[in-house]
């Protein structure tokens, strides 16, 4: 039963830092005139993040196995 109220506490925080990465200060900070690759930076930091968030997910759940 504690490894499920830890990994729900995890999924949690993963889901604030979600919140956080994707929310307008942040966001701004990457809403530059420039591209990486022809792809602007903005589009660069939103594809990254969510990737990240979604490999940080299945870490999460598939530690403890």
């Amino acid at each position: 039963m504690r490894d499920f109220e830890s990994k729900g506490q995890r999924f949690v925080a993963l889901c604030l830092l979600g919140m956080l990465l994707f929310n307008y200060p942040i966001l701004a900070l990457f809403n530059v005139p420039g591209a990486l690759l022809g792809v602007p930076v903005l589009y660069v930091y939103m594809f990254v993040a969510w990737a990240a968030l979604i490999a940080l997910m299945a870490w999460i759940a598939e530690s403890g196995r």
